[in-house]
């Protein structure tokens, strides 16, 4: 066992521990969720993780990001995120690729091979729903970061089907999506039911044709990125015990539509 999990065997057991270390994790998205998960993930011993990313760190990331710093401005975020974890357990099996999610292009990236989870932190709101509805159609276990922008208060964010969310105009527009796809439940989902705090300033998009930003602060996206870090351990050891807030195992989702 390597020293820097040695508390977590005492905590989990050594069989515990190689089952972190024989799983693969498909993390979308290494931003302020994404990022936060990652972490999570490489200090609980999994031992292998793709991360896929194609942004780039600015200084409006600063304030929730992890790989966000004035050394790595203009970086790839995967690049950043990549080294810390690599960092923090060199014997990780580690692929990074720095790609821009499409519904075209996610079939071959969710399909490749039989992930053990797939943690979902994607910002665009297309390439979310396609994710979803693949992960949904073939069985594959997802859990999937609704949003965390607009929010100061952590109370009530917690695990639940995407069906029973609300007070999330995300997790609104995602439900309806999938629904049009034929998929209505199964898909175990953070979220917060607080309602969006008012913008306190005039947003612009900081590059053009992009949206208005939305306001962030640090705790909100890296709760729901610690939570869905949380969830995929849990399911990794165990994958047929039923999640308390969804009432199915982990693993159980629709074949097809």
């Amino acid at each position: 066992m390597q020293e820097e999990f040695s508390r977590l065997e005492l905590l989990l057991g050594a069989d515990a521990i190689r089952r972190l270390q024989d799983a693969h994790v498909l993390l979308l998205g290494v931003g302020g969720v994404g990022s936060w998960a990652a972490e999570a993930l490489a200090r609980t011993a999994v031992g292998h993780l793709t991360l896929v990313d194609f942004d780039t760190v600015k200084a409006s990331n600063i304030n929730r990001q992890l790989p966000a710093l004035h050394s790595t401005l203009g970086r790839p975020k995967v690049e950043v995120v990549a080294q810390r974890l690599l960092d923090i357990n060199p014997h990780l099996d580690l692929t990074a690729l720095n790609l821009h999610l499409t519904p075209d292009n996610l079939p071959g990236l969710l399909l490749q091979r039989p992930w053990s989870h797939v943690i979902d932190a994607i910002d665009e709101r297309a390439a979310k729903v396609a994710a979803l509805a693949l992960c949904a159609r073939h069985g594959i276990p997802v859990v999937s970061s609704m949003g965390a922008a607009r929010k100061t208060s952590s109370d009530g964010i917690s695990v639940v089907d995407l069906s029973e969310t609300s007070g999330c105009h995300l997790a609104r527009l995602v439900r309806k999506a999938l629904r049009r796809l034929g998929v209505t439940s199964g898909i175990p989902v953070v979220f917060s039911p607080a309602l969006p705090d008012e913008p306190q300033a005039e947003a612009t998009p900081e590059t053009p044709g992009e949206r208005r930003p939305m306001g962030t602060i640090a705790f909100l996206p890296a709760i729901f990125g610690i939570k869905c870090a949380e969830h995929a351990v849990s399911a990794i050891l165990n994958p047929n015990k039923p999640h308390p807030n969804t009432g199915t195992p982990h693993h159980a989702y629709p074949e097809s539509d």
